[in-house]
Formats: structure tokens, sequence, C-alpha cells
């Protein structure tokens, strides 16, 4: 698709300004994006292009598309753009009073790991499953009924 020069301009320059693109999800000629005045249409489509060779990450939902700027395309906007080194996009930039090292996390840290429960059982617990296989109440066990049938 043919995209003018200053409409591609104006969104690569908005895109590595702010480092993410949120656009819906609307190809309608008269549909504009809010801040960039620019059809939605031509935005997808260069972002589409953009993505193809890994410059921007995609993410779809809710009817919205949000495009994250990939390092690969923060030196590409940097080349098309004429913009020296120094000028990165605001997701990267510290806000004031943010720290500037990483902390460290402890070991096994991560996706939603805590460490061993407190409330599991121990090594020694072995369960025993007798009566009845399924739901429902369960059946008295066989030393009871064999007393009775004794009597």
């Amino acid at each position: 698709m043919f995209i003018p020069k200053k409409v591609r301009v104006a969104i690569l320059s908005y895109l590595f300004k702010e480092g993410i693109l949120v656009v819906e999800k609307n190809f309608q000629p008269t549909s504009k994006h809010p801040e960039i005045d620019v059809v939605n249409l031509y935005i997808i489509k260069l972002m589409m292009s953009l993505k193809s060779r890994a410059y921007v990450r995609e993410q779809f939902n809710w009817n919205h598309y949000y495009f994250f700027l990939t390092n690969e395309g923060i030196e590409f906007l940097r080349d098309e753009l004429h913009l020296p080194a120094e000028v990165v996009p605001a997701t990267l930039k510290r806000k004031p009073g943010q720290p500037t090292g990483e902390r460290e996390r402890p070991s096994g840290a991560g996706r939603g790991f805590r460490g061993p429960r407190k409330d599991a059982a121990g090594e020694d617990f072995k369960p025993k499953f007798e009566g009845a296989a399924g739901a429902g109440r369960a059946q008295p066990s066989t030393a009871a009924t064999s007393d009775a049938a004794a009597q």
C-alpha cells in the first residue's frame, strides 16, 4: 500500500517518541487516530510492515492493536528519522526518583514461584484410598461389615 511520505514520517515520529502505538481496528477511510490525525488504515499497514521485519511487536486485545517498539526498531527509526543516539523513546526514559540499578531477585523468584508451601503435606504422608471409587458417601470399611455379619 502506498503511504505518503509526510504521513509515514508522522507515524514513525510518534512511534519513536512514545515507544508504543495503540490503534483501533477500524479500516474505514473516515476513522482517524486521535493523536496523530492520520487514517487508521495507514497506521495499521505501516505497523504490519514493521512487524514483518521485527521492528515492532504486536499485541491485539479488545479490538485494538498495541505495537511495541523493539531494540532493532529503535535503531531502524534512528536511521530513518536521522536522530542522534542520545534520543530515546519515552518507554526507555527513567522517571524522577526511580532507582537506577535493578533489584536482585532471589533464586527461583519469577513467574509465580513463591517457594515451598508451608501447609503442604510432609514426605511421610501416605494417603489411603479405601471404599468405593466415585462420588457420594464413603462405604463402611470391610472390617466393620464382617464384625456385624458375625453376630
